[in-house]
């Protein structure tokens, strides 16, 4: 995967703030309440822009390594 800066889509900016979450997938998960699907957000810190991207593997972070380059 070839890495790249962050650039954000809406204004240009290119300082940004990331997190993750997990939320239920389907009506066995949502029954159990079972939070099986992870998610990266990252987010524009001026305009709040937040891209989704859906978790490979159990970290989720290699999206963040391939936006800030490491």
């Amino acid at each position: 995967m070839e890495k790249k800066q962050y650039i954000c889509e809406k204004c240009g900016n290119t300082h940004y703030e990331s997190d993750q979450f997990q939320a239920t997938g389907g009506n066995f998960a949502k029954i159990f309440d079972v939070q099986n699907k992870k998610f990266i957000t990252v987010s524009c810190s001026q305009c709040g822009y937040t891209e989704l991207y859906k978790a490979q593997n159990s970290d989720g972070w290699d999206i963040l390594d391939f936006l800030i380059g490491n």
